[in-house]
C-alpha cells in the first residue's frame, strides 16, 4: 500500500536524516499516533475545505486512512531497521557498496522481513477502522448496516453481520498477506 511505501522513506529519514528532516518526520508520526483516527478524517475532510483544498468524502477517507498507515508503519520499519545488525551495514560498505545501496539491497530486505507480521497486522488494523467513514457519509459496511437497521429495527441481527463481515475480511486479508509474506520473504518470516 501507498502508506507503507511512504513509510520506509519516512522510517530511512526518521533513523538517518539531517536534523530538520527527523524532527519533522517524528513530530508527524507522533502528532497522527496521539490523535483518534475519528478525528484525523474529521479533520481532513472538515478541516481542510476550510484551507481551500476540497475533496470527496471518498477521497477524504482514502486520505486519512493512509496518513494513519504511514505514521504507525514509520515506527514500524525504524524498529525492523534498527534490529539488522550493524555489522550488515558496515559490510556493505567494506563491500565497495554506496550506502543507498547497503540500504536497499542489504538492509531493507532484512528490515522488512523481521517486521512483515506487524506491518499486517496495521493494514488489518486500519481495513478495521474503515468502519468509522461512514462518519462522513461514504457507503462503507457499517454505513449499509445502519441504513439497514434503521429500516428494519433489527439491531442485534443487523450488526452481527456486520461484525461477521468485518471479521471474515480480517481473517481473508490476513491469510492473502500471509502468503504473499512467506512468497516475497522466502525463508526470512520469523
Amino acid at each position: 500500500s501507498l502508506g507503507i511505501a511512504i513509510s520506509i522513506g519516512g522510517a530511512a529519514t526518521a533513523r538517518w536524516g539531517l536534523g530538520w528532516a527527523r524532527a519533522l518526520v517524528l513530530a508527524y508520526v507522533e502528532l497522527i499516533r496521539n490523535t483518534p483516527f475519528l478525528a484525523q478524517l474529521l479533520f481532513i475532510f472538515f478541516g481542510l475545505p476550510a484551507l481551500g483544498i476540497k475533496m470527496t468524502a471518498i477521497t477524504a477517507a482514502i486520505l486519512a486512512m493512509t496518513v494513519n498507515l504511514t505514521a504507525y508503519s514509520i515506527e514500524i520499519v525504524r524498529a525492523g531497521i534498527e534490529a539488522v545488525p550493524p555489522g550488515q551495514r558496515e559490510a556493505g560498505i567494506a563491500l565497495g557498496m554506496k550506502p543507498v545501496k547497503v540500504f536497499i539491497y542489504v538492509i531493507l530486505p532484512q528490515a522488512l522481513a523481521n517486521v512483515y507480521p506487524a506491518l499486517v497486522s496495521q493494514v488489518i488494523i486500519i481495513m478495521l477502522e474503515s468502519a468509522v467513514v461512514s462518519q462522513i457519509a461514504v457507503m462503507d459496511l457499517t454505513h449499509v448496516g445502519d441504513y439497514i437497521q434503521s429500516r428494519t429495527y433489527r439491531a442485534f441481527e443487523t450488526y452481527f453481520v456486520i461484525a461477521a463481515a468485518y471479521l471474515a475480511m480480517a481473517i481473508g486479508l490476513r491469510w492473502l498477506l500471509k502468503r504473499a509474506g512467506s512468497r516475497l520473504f522466502a525463508g526470512r518470516l520469523r
